[in-house]
């Protein structure tokens, strides 16, 4: 026989992997992503509110969650099955908003506290009729689960009434999914008139696939089709593979034609004492809660390796963004250093006042006229590399993610960064000029600002400023003007790295704000390999 492993180590085990899903993130929208986050979510569902509390406390009572589609009479058959309204059931469609957890008086303590579905608010009202609404002021009814006790029920079994799994309320069908995927047993209910629907079959699949302890139930079945429905439902379940799966068939009665009512004890006694034996007789309880927790770990197998190609393939196109972007302004910043070097700066009006210098211009005036070229050089090289980049990012879907769209996310603009820096580098290398004018030992100093304009010549003409060099020397001595062009050179290589850097890392900075690392894909296979050597 199948039995529960509880050893500490697996539980050990079991939670670091948990932390592990918890972490991964999938923020890019790649192909595979929706689903990865989807299994992500079921998984840590799954984790939280079954597999971990029922490893932990196997002597809870058992809870078989009643799932189905819109309208399949869930609450009637709840209802009936404790004997009295403990579910709002009617016309109203969605009529379960808020899940119902009904158990023997005896076990409340299992579920008031936070040991399953621990995201969910506990409302206990007793002795009050049941309502879709009844929340606690402010409560959000698709976060909140309603307890209810009844002597009706045995000890050692819990029913939880689920909302719609095809509710056209998406809160509602995430919370359905969430509440099955708690359940030691899944309770499938369809009609006569729905049980080829798609949404139904895709939960008996997953219950297949993740081996849970499964049973259906086809209701509101008129009298004079019952052979023929039945015979068709089975034939779909055995198509399937799901031919083994305990079948129950409830009869279309005047008491389930408006959801109001109970329906006679006759009615749901062959599913009520297939419940009720489940709980009660300790082989079977142990069988079904080993088939269903062994289901979800044996999943694990399947799903984990799937969240773990999903994080790499994340990471991968992480990397091709961030590759693009480096590779755009490295190329770049390769483009000005070359340019500068050529002396591309010493052009236009700079070049005009360079020739104008000193008779019809003043070295203030050349000076702005440098640091404007170089400004607008810069500037062209930081546009250039963002339309690059804006071209390789247009063949990543990845580039898509919220935040990745602008590639400048700053509200001051690079014209604006770049101006700051490159006036910044004037004044600086203004002062390294009267720094080297105040060590001449000369009656008549030269003017500090004409000096500071020579080496920025100098340094930012090439062959065009050769004359500046010797107009440098002959003011400060030749190796006052050596000196002073390694200084301000230095300084003009160390803003340019800057400029070159930081604008770099402001297109970078939204795509490392989304945290998509290497490591998720390791530590997933790795706390899976630790799991299965515990089990």
């Amino acid at each position: 026989m199948v039995t529960l492993d509880v050893r500490p180590q697996l539980l050990d085990a079991l939670s670091a992997l948990r932390e592990r899903v918890a972490a991964a993130r999938f923020p890019l929208p790649l192909m595979g992503a929706p689903r990865a986050r989807a299994n992500r979510d079921e998984l840590l569902a799954q984790l939280d509110d079954y597999l971990v509390p029922r490893l932990r406390d196997p002597q809870a009572p058992l809870l078989a969650v009643v799932g189905g589609s819109t309208g399949a009479g869930k609450s009637t058959l709840v209802n009936s099955l404790v004997g009295r309204r403990v579910s709002e059931a009617g016309v109203l469609r969605p009529t379960t908003r808020t899940p119902v957890l009904v158990c023997h008086p005896e076990d409340h303590h299992w579920f008031s506290g936070m040991r399953v579905l621990p995201d969910l608010t506990r409302v206990w009202v007793p002795g009050q009729e049941p309502t879709a609404d009844l929340l606690l002021p402010g409560e959000d009814s698709t976060r909140v689960l309603r307890i209810e006790t009844a002597d009706t029920l045995p000890p050692g079994l819990a029913l939880l009434d689920a909302p719609d799994i095809d509710s056209l309320v998406a809160d509602n069908r995430v919370l359905a999914s969430q509440l099955i995927c708690a359940a030691d047993v899944w309770v499938m209910v369809t009609t006569a008139a729905r049980y080829a629907d798609a949404v139904p079959w895709h939960m008996l699949r997953t219950a297949k696939e993740y081996r849970a302890t499964l049973v259906t139930v086809l209701d509101r079945v008129p009298h004079q089709v019952v052979t023929e429905v039945s015979r068709q439902y089975g034939a779909l379940l055995t198509k399937a593979g799901l031919g083994h799966v305990p079948r129950f068939t409830v009869p279309e009665l005047p008491e389930s034609a408006w959801g109001g009512g109970l329906l006679p004890a006759t009615a749901v006694a062959p599913l009520r004492t297939w419940l009720v034996q489940m709980a009660q007789d300790p082989a079977a309880r142990q069988y079904a809660l080993a088939r269903t927790a062994h289901g979800v770990l044996d999943s694990l197998k399947a799903r984990m390796p799937e969240l773990a190609s999903a994080a790499a393939a994340q990471h991968a196109a992480a990397q091709r963004l961030t590759a693009a972007v480096e590779g755009a302004y490295d190329s770049e910043y390769a483009r000005v250093r070359g340019r500068l070097q050529a002396g591309a700066v010493l052009a236009g009006d700079a070049l005009k006042r360079w020739r104008a210098f000193p008779l019809d211009c003043s070295a203030g005036e050349l000076l702005d006229a440098l640091v404007e070229s170089l400004g607008t050089l810069l500037l062209c090289a930081v546009t250039a590399a963002d339309e690059r980049v804006q071209e390789a990012w247009r063949r990543e879907p990845a580039a898509g993610a919220p935040g990745l769209n602008g590639l400048d996310p700053t509200p001051e603009s690079a014209e604006h960064r770049i101006g700051l820096t490159v006036r910044r580098w004037r004044r600086e290398l203004e002062e390294y000029a009267e720094d080297e004018v105040r060590t001449l030992d000369r009656s008549v100093a030269p003017d500090p600002e004409a000096v500071a304009a020579l080496v920025a010549t100098v340094l930012l003409g090439g062959r065009r400023a050769r004359s500046a060099g010797e107009g440098l020397a002959g003011r400060i001595g030749a190796h006052g003007a050596l000196r002073l062009r390694d200084r301000g050179g230095r300084l003009l290589a160390d803003h340019l790295n800057r400029i070159m850097h930081d604008e770099r890392e402001l297109r970078l900075a939204p795509l490392d704000a989304l945290d998509v690392l290497p490591e998720p894909q390791a530590e997933l296979i790795a706390a899976l390999s630790v799991l299965q050597k515990e089990r």
